[in-house]
């Protein structure tokens, strides 16, 4: 199968070399051209990979070099023009993420795909992640999201902002898991570095009842790539950099414990878990925090610093669990006694313990290792191949892409409610 890459910046270049590693390998493709505008980027293509270069589509389709597929990688700008040029020569496609800047040329690239009768995946390189491909055959009904996607500042796709950029990853994920139609979204977001929204909190209500709360953020001082949701019975942790997943699951024979008063008891003092000042514990949260980092010895500080901000933690013990956070020892047995039944409302553990909490088991699903690109290639070969519908379609890309734009209206419309036009001046 022969393809081309339209784009050489940083996208395009890891699809160069994972076409040809796969070209190596001997997986049935061939790297035959590279497309970029800029003459740099393209002749540093010709000359790694040994391939001719061209400054447009145009010019790559009038060079006949007998093409099967291409991957565009171009800026989102870009990609209903460049992606309409191949699918009327005929070619299928993937397309980065996300399918297209708008609707109308989502839609429109929908409808040039049927009407030739072509492969057109968008590029949403999560669902590759081996450790959502672990996870969704087993699905039950996640009813509860938090999605945390966190990057440090670099020079790169700021055509987009932050949702089109990072969070739209987590959307189309979410929306796949849920598998419900879209209800509400409430959003904010502000530019810090760029002339767009950089950093963004979104809550979205769909009609099956589910709830996910989504933060992206590409100025931060830390990278977090992470998806936490709950289910019947059980809370899931994937954690998509170490491709990792981590299951808590109360196990069968527990019964529910009746529900408590959030007023604690009288006559005994502060525990772990009090709010101190009559604000309601977010429990579930921190248990699940504190239970994971028994699990995998990795304290996630952006839940610990989301419930301290919004008076879910009592000051003492966030001070305390700062004070530990250099002593793994100390933290485990501050961790030993939120992650236990009911340590919310009874205070800690009276003696030191070891292993999980009573009636919860926790299970380190398997996770087949991969490269997510590599493994998306494949799928997209596969589905060229096979004609069959590919695991990412098009009409998804649409769905994910919209929840998108829905959440940058939203942000608008608070932005001027909120009177936040300061933030938005260049």
């Amino acid at each position: 199968m022969r393809v081309a890459v339209a784009g050489a910046g940083a996208f395009g270049r890891n699809h160069l070399r994972v076409v040809r590693e796969l070209e190596t390998a001997g997986e049935g493709v061939a790297l035959v051209a590279a497309v970029d505008p800029d003459a740099a980027r393209a002749e540093e293509a010709a000359r790694q990979y040994g391939i001719p270069h061209f400054k447009s589509v145009d010019e790559l389709l009038k060079a006949d070099l007998k093409l099967d597929a291409a991957i565009v990688a171009v800026p989102t700008v870009k990609h209903h023009e460049v992606a309409a040029a191949l699918l009327e020569a005929g070619l299928d496609l993937l397309v980065e993420k996300p399918l297209a800047a708008n609707l109308s040329e989502a839609d429109d690239l929908i409808q040039n795909q049927e009407k030739n009768g072509r492969i057109l995946q968008p590029g949403h390189l999560e669902r590759f992640n081996p450790a959502v491909l672990a996870v969704e055959p087993t699905l039950k009904r996640p009813m509860f999201f938090e999605a945390h996607r966190l990057s440090v500042f670099t020079p790169r796709a700021l055509d987009v902002d932050v949702v089109l950029d990072l969070m739209i990853h987590d959307l189309d994920i979410v929306l796949t898991f849920a598998k419900s139609a879209v209800r509400e979204v409430r959003a904010v977001g502000l530019p810090i570095l760029s002339p767009n929204v950089d950093i963004a909190n979104v809550r979205v209500e769909f009609e099956s009842g589910c709830v996910a709360n989504f933060t992206a953020s590409r100025v931060s001082t830390e990278r977090v790539r992470k998806l936490r949701f709950f289910e019947p019975r059980q809370y899931v942790s994937i954690d998509y950099a170490r491709r990792d997943v981590l299951v808590i699951r109360i196990d069968s024979e527990v019964d529910t414990p009746p529900k408590q008063s959030l007023d604690p008891p009288q006559g005994r003092g502060p525990v772990p878990g009090d709010p101190g000042d009559g604000a309601p514990v977010a429990s579930g949260e921190l248990a699940a925090a504190a239970a994971e980092f028994l699990a995998t010895g990795k304290l996630d500080s952006a839940v610990i610093q989301k419930l301290l901000a919004s008076g879910k933690i009592p000051m003492a013990l966030a001070m305390k669990i700062a004070a530990a956070k250099n002593d793994p020892e100390k933290l485990k047995e501050i961790a030993k006694g939120l992650a236990r039944p009911q340590a919310i409302d009874d205070g800690p553990a009276p003696g030191p313990a070891s292993g999980p909490a009573p009636g919860l088991t926790f299970v380190k699903p398997e996770v087949t290792q991969g490269e997510p690109l590599k493994l998306e290639v494949l799928s997209f070969l596969e589905a060229v191949r096979t004609r069959r519908e590919p695991k990412v379609t098009a009409r998804q890309g649409r769905a994910a892409l919209e929840l998108a734009l829905t959440t940058q209206s939203t942000m608008a419309a608070h932005a001027e409610r909120a009177g936040l036009g300061d933030f938005f001046k260049s």
